[in-house]
């Protein structure tokens, strides 16, 4: 089988790309610009090339038909519509990267399914995946275009450390604060529920999908079955780094507001996603890829994250700006104390 993948070289896609290239049944290629060509294996073809340029995308797909199309950076509306004019009668198959940040914040209730309402005022990021799907969804009734939705929610690899509250760099200054015992801001009280998810598991869920009839016109979230407070996070981060864990809440809406004028977007990431307690049910995506299962609890996965983390220096990206911004609302928060005291 031949498998296309648009982006390829991301977080998720690494993963799945890894597995498929030592599979002999499955021919892959993907097509980027190449800026990341060392995490390509050898046997993989690339097509070099930006999506931006429809006419060259064209032309270098030109007689070339696939089993399976995999959008992951399809972001808004047009860029689907598109992919919808590229690869209409060229693919039996077009799985779109949505995100579990398009349901409803809060729902209804804490349990999600692939039913849950679709609906995030807090974050732009989100609406547009909501858009996203109801083109390709409306195509498929229309005409029968046929798209496989896919939901994720946060999902990392050995470089990536998932947290909830950091900066415009990433994950790194949080991890260097707690080696240096400063305290280290964990949104809301901390007890909300959370769901992270190794790379390698998400693939295994997101091949079986692939090429299965069975998911044509469907939405999946793939996501461990591994649920944690946001505490406990934190907790095990510490504890793989054999550091005490000097933890400081604050309330997400505090840091929405705190946040604003240095461009970070707490009110999407956090009021819009990680604030909110969710627990996935993932009975949908098991009826039909049985195999799929949590291998890599986060308590393993993180470790294996940050030895690699620390074992390569380019991953080791620091953040003044975050850094100087934590230990600002933190000092006035303790200041505001003594008003009282």
């Amino acid at each position: 089988m031949k498998a296309l993948f648009i982006g390829g070289t991301g977080t998720i896609s690494t993963g799945i790309v890894k597995q498929l290239a030592s599979d002999p049944s499955w021919e892959v290629w993907l097509i980027n610009r190449g800026n990341r060509s060392e995490a390509i294996p050898e046997n993989v073809h690339l097509i070099k090339a930006d999506m931006s340029d429809e006419e060259d995308v064209r032309k270098k797909i030109e007689g070339m038909h696939f089993d399976t199309v995999s959008e992951f950076i399809g972001f808004t509306v047009d860029q689907v519509e598109r992919d919808y004019r590229l690869f209409k009668g060229k693919t039996n198959q077009y799985i779109y990267i949505s995100s579990a940040s398009a349901y409803n914040k809060p729902a209804a209730d804490y349990r999600i399914t692939e039913g849950t309402t679709l609906s995030n005022p807090h974050w732009e990021y989100s609406r547009n995946k909501i858009a996203s799907e109801e083109f390709l969804m409306k195509k498929y009734r229309e005409e029968g275009f046929p798209v496989t939705i896919v939901r994720p929610s946060h999902t990392y690899d050995e470089r990536n450390v998932p947290l909830g509250v950091h900066g415009k760099k990433g994950f790194y200054q949080v991890i260097k604060r707690m080696q240096e015992g400063k305290p280290v801001i964990i949104q809301g009280d901390g007890t909300s529920l959370w769901t992270v998810t190794y790379n390698a598991d998400f693939a295994v869920g997101f091949i079986g999908l692939m090429g299965n009839r069975h998911a044509i016109g469907e939405a999946f979230q793939i996501t461990s079955d591994e649920t944690l407070t946001w505490n406990q996070i934190y907790a095990t981060i510490a504890e793989a780094l054999g550091v005490k864990l000097n933890a400081y809440h604050i309330s997400s809406e505090y840091l929405s507001a705190v946040g604003d004028k240095y461009g970070f977007d707490f009110e999407g990431s956090l009021i819009g996603d990680k604030a909110v307690s969710v627990v996935f049910d993932n009975s949908k995506l098991k009826k039909i890829v049985p195999d799929m299962r949590t291998n890599i609890p986060f308590n393993k996965g993180v470790r294996i994250a940050l030895d690699y983390v620390l074992s390569h220096p380019e991953c080791q990206v620091e953040d003044p700006e975050f850094d100087a911004w934590c230990d600002k609302v933190i000092n006035a928060l303790e200041e505001s104390k003594k008003l009282f005291s």
